[in-house]
């Protein structure tokens, strides 16, 4: 598997990077993982316009779905004519929130083909995903992709829970946000902090860190890897857009 980033920017688009979107591909399939604010131009930037063979989307909140929105342009007005119908698994309610997000009474069924997640291990494409949910006000997915004997794990935005450790067991990599700072009080069951981001890792024992879903305005990376790092031993990283990492 190789993951790239496309954005990582937590809750709205930062300086650097749009909202959180996240290319995986295996066998030549590409899966993209979120659809935030501003990620339609990394795509094009570092993938191609019309690279997903299937979308998963980890809940609906704006900075994780809202080029989904602006990607039916895409594929239902081409020069060269309408693209048949994506795949997207997403939670209960996608295709009436993106489409009040569009501003149409009509559908998207000539542009997205939906299928409502649950708790559960099913393919997609060469991939083998097991979802489940997590710590966060609205319907939200962790995430567990396994291929060839690797696994790569994605907690979409959460607070602590058991259910983000199952996924993240014994991970090759894990791909985990750290949206609040330590030290400083903070909404509860909403996100993780650096130190909470490292604490899973180490639970879940696994192989490899990268944090991402940082809000560059209001936090500090350095305190966010300083953080995690006091409670993880193991390799870490903040993500970048355009990074690639081999798993």
């Amino acid at each position: 598997m190789r993951l790239t980033v496309l954005g990582c920017a937590g809750s709205f688009p930062g300086p650097e990077s749009p909202c959180s979107a996240y290319l995986v591909e295996a066998d030549g399939f590409r899966l993209l993982i979120d659809f935030g604010s501003g990620s339609l131009s990394t795509l094009q930037r570092y993938a191609g316009l019309h690279a997903p063979d299937a979308i998963l989307l980890t809940h609906l909140h704006c900075d994780h779905v809202l080029d989904a929105v602006t990607y039916v342009v895409v594929r239902r007005y081409a020069p060269d004519g309408p693209y048949p119908p994506l795949p997207v698994y997403a939670p209960s309610g996608a295709p009436d929130r993106l489409m009040a997000a569009y501003g149409d009474d009509g559908t998207m069924d000539d542009v997205y083909q939906f299928y409502g997640l649950q708790p559960g291990t099913f393919p997609i494409g060469p991939l083998t995903v097991t979802v489940d949910r997590v710590n966060h006000p609205v319907e939200t997915y962790g995430v567990r992709l396994e291929h060839d004997g690797r696994v790569l794990c994605y907690s979409s935005d959460t607070a602590p829970c058991d259910s983000l450790l199952r996924l993240a067991q014994d991970a090759d990599v894990f791909l985990c946000e750290a949206s609040y700072l330590d030290g400083v009080e903070n909404p509860p069951d909403l996100h993780l902090t650096g130190r909470e981001a490292g604490e899973a890792a180490t639970k879940a024992g696994v192989g490899r860190l990268l944090l991402t879903h940082l809000v560059a305005a209001w936090g500090s990376e350095a305190h966010t890897v300083e953080s995690a790092a006091a409670a993880y031993a193991g390799p870490l990283d903040v993500v970048r857009p355009g990074a690639s990492y081999e798993i």
